[in-house]
């Protein structure tokens, strides 16, 4: 599926619990499940590529693994050397947890990834953790993939990260539950702690300061986890886009979950004029429930704080910001460089080819609203850029080009989209 062309639609009303299931808990539920004394079960898992990528290094990793296509049941004894080498496919997340997981596990492993994680930063995660006696190698001085890890005994830490990044936090988490003392993290802004919350479930002795997280290391294993992953906020807000930018329409998301620090964009968006309200309806390791969005004029922000919230959001509601009134600012999101792809310049690239008026800063850009207009995009193998402006064809009519890095998040996006609009697929 090299392209598709979305044709533009007047209004939709929309009420769906189709929403792909969440990513980040997806990778988490079997990651931790190795951490468990018993037989965790997960519902609704997500079933993309990098999730299933997950649960197959879990299989390799020694893991026992019951799939009935609705439940699936993870048992484990204790993580294994693998024969194979451990492929994380598109996942940064799944690769930096991996190094957390691994980096006191008794054994060698290999971990490595498509050609586009092979180029993201590692550093970030293989630093701090060879810091407290962690051995890597790999290329760049074990900053890029394939990565070899040797389990090793890790040191207490206390650790003070200069960015505000889950993956990095939830890697040493990981880390800090085996090492051979009290360990604290700290960060400079909270980022989202899904980790947090699902090992405090599991029984892990771990407590949240605001911005000071302190582990202790495991005295026995944890319980096992019995979970329903919620609906992806970052999936969901696509959608939640296309509500708000199309004129007289409306949708109603279900079963999201509704972590404050998964909602962030959708709180952006409010701020610009969007009618967003929340009902929360089941709250055990999330808050979970339904968020219901409406069409109103769109009035141009800035968006500078609790960036780590919602920097998975920013390429949709940069979306949001070509069509509303005003000169919007994006402002601290460096980090949006070393994602899927450089989502600043994939992001101004994209507009521009839209005809929308931008400016590229280092740790930012600015969109001036207007109107959009029909254009081709690249999605440079990124799935939220290729999502996002396939979201701006409702508005205008658009092409995108490569499609495949959809697969990764949220396999049943255009099953959903053409509930919508017409798709026509070249």
């Amino acid at each position: 599926m090299s392209s598709v062309e979305v044709s533009k639609v007047s209004s939709f009303s929309l009420t769906t619990n189709e929403i792909a299931p969440d990513k980040s808990i997806s990778h988490r539920s079997a990651m931790f499940s190795m951490l468990a004394d018993g037989t965790s079960e997960i519902t609704n898992f997500l079933r993309a590529e990098d999730t299933l990528n997950s649960l197959e290094i879990v299989k390799n990793l020694g893991a026992k693994v019951e799939d009935d296509g609705v439940t699936i049941k993870i048992s484990s004894d204790g993580i294994k050397e693998p024969f194979e080498i451990l492929d994380c496919g598109n996942s940064g997340t799944g690769m930096r947890l991996f190094c957390g997981l691994l980096s006191s596990a008794n054994g060698h492993f290999v971990l490595t990834g498509d050609k586009y994680l092979r180029s993201r930063p590692m550093k970030r995660v293989t630093s701090p953790l060879r810091e407290i006696g962690a051995i890597f190698d790999g290329r760049d001085d074990a900053n890029l993939a394939p990565l070899s890890i040797r389990g090793s005994s890790l040191k207490a830490f206390d650790y003070n990260s200069k960015i505000a990044s889950a993956q990095v936090k939830s890697c040493m988490i990981l880390a800090a539950l085996r090492a051979d003392g009290v360990c604290t993290y700290s960060e400079p802004e909270l980022s989202r702690d899904h980790t947090e919350r699902m090992l405090k479930g599991m029984g892990a002795d771990l407590h949240v300061d605001g911005l000071k997280t302190t582990i202790k290391p495991m005295k026995k294993l944890l319980s096992p986890l019995t979970i329903r992953v919620p609906a992806d906020p970052s999936s969901a807000f696509f959608f939640a886009v296309a509500a708000a930018i199309t004129l007289d329409s409306n949708i109603t998301l279900e079963g999201v979950t509704l972590n404050p620090t998964r909602i962030e964009a959708f709180k952006a968006l409010q701020r610009m004029g969007a009618d967003i309200t929340y009902e929360e309806t089941d709250n055990r390791y999330e808050p979970i429930g339904n968020i219901h969005v409406k069409y109103a004029p769109l009035k141009a922000i800035t968006v500078e704080d609790n960036i780590s919230w919602l920097i998975d959001e920013l390429p949709a509601l940069s979306i949001a910001m070509a069509c509303a009134e005003g000169v919007s600012v994006v402002k601290n999101a460096e980090e949006l460089r070393v994602k899927e792809s450089d989502r600043i310049s994939t992001v101004v690239d994209g507009l521009n080819a839209c005809g929308v008026t931008t400016t590229e800063y280092e740790d930012g850009y600015t969109v001036t609203g207007g109107e959009l207009k029909k254009a081709t995009v690249d999605s440079d193998g990124d799935h939220r850029i290729a999502m996002s402006f396939i979201i701006a064809g409702l508005r205008c009519g658009m092409n995108v080009t490569d499609l495949d890095c959809i697969n990764t998040s949220f396999p049943n996006f255009f099953e959903l989209l053409q509930k919508i609009t017409k798709v026509e697929f070249k």
